[in-house]
């Protein structure tokens, strides 16, 4: 049945079920013209003011991309459904569920041909599964069958929602799996393929610095770090990996100055910030002028 949940400490309610647009088309031309009425299925969830639709595929789940509409939109041009969503559609999203839940437990404990099995149970019913994806894939590559991983990479680079924020675990690490199977062209270009969709990650540009360097490509590893630390300047695994460069000898001469910027200014923001907090001046003092920091060593 179509759904509504009450959202805690607010006096709304989500809705969650399926829903049915209709769309009138000619079919045929002239005198042979007749009109034909093509009913759509749509699964539709609501998260606060944001709501969402997703087509159903022949297997009756929810799959392919999603879009936002508005509620009055939502009023206007779909239909609940609710007995086919509670006897057809909540069954098979149950089904596919469980069947990837199944596979992560077999994963997690190294059964790679169980958790393969399951994995492609739910994966016969939605190809588009993110998790079920995700979850082979790392399958494939723990056993080392990386041909059958690659056909796993190119799928998920066609899925925008393999990068949505919920599966943000999973795209990790996998992209860090790629990496270290040697997979370093893929790693590049799965890491540039997830910012283009999460740009601001320091996480993901420190992770595509870690591929870079693999691939002696050290500007691309700078500018990367450098991307990182300008949205999050104290990032710690970021900053270390940026003087061990330093202290490898590896920063070219032009980025010099740059690094020792960026590590000289963490150093100084991670002792301001432990240093105990001075006394409140009296109201009539005049508050009295810093001296300018010291610039880069």
């Amino acid at each position: 049945m179509a759904e509504s949940a009450a959202s805690a400490g607010q006096n709304k309610t989500d809705v969650r079920g399926v829903f049915s647009t209709q769309e009138i088309r000619k079919v045929g031309t002239g005198t042979t013209t007749r009109k034909t009425v093509q009913k759509t299925f749509w699964f539709v969830e609501q998260h606060g003011d944001v709501i969402e639709c997703q087509p159903l595929n022949a297997n009756y789940v929810p799959s392919g991309p999603k879009r936002k509409i508005t509620m009055d939109e939502l009023i206007a041009k779909f239909s609940p459904e609710p007995e086919f969503y509670q006897m057809s559609v909540y069954p098979k999203m149950r089904e596919v569920e469980q069947s990837v839940d199944k596979g992560d437990s077999h994963r997690e404990k190294g059964e790679t041909f169980a958790a393969e099995y399951e994995y492609s149970r739910a994966l016969k019913v939605d190809v588009a599964n993110v998790r079920a994806n995700f979850g082979i894939g790392l399958t494939y590559m723990e056993r080392g069958e990386l041909d059958k991983a690659q056909d796993i990479f190119d799928r998920l680079l066609k899925l925008d929602g393999a990068f949505d924020a919920e599966h943000k675990h999973l795209f990790n690490e996998f992209g860090i799996n790629l990496r270290k199977n040697k997979m370093l062209a893929q790693s590049v270009e799965y890491y540039q393929r997830a910012l283009q969709l999460t740009a601001n990650d320091e996480n993901l540009h420190m992770n595509l610095a870690r591929v870079l360097l693999e691939t002696r490509d050290m500007d691309g590893c700078l500018e990367h770090l450098f991307a990182a630390l300008e949205l999050a300047p104290r990032h710690e695994v970021s900053l270390k990996f940026l003087a061990w460069l330093l202290q490898k000898s590896m920063v070219p001469a032009e980025k010099m100055d740059k690094v020792r910027e960026l590590l000289t200014a963490a150093s100084q923001g991670a002792r301001a910030a432990a240093a105990p907090a001075p006394p409140a001046a009296p109201a009539a003092e005049a508050p009295q002028a810093q001296s300018a920091a010291p610039g880069p060593q």
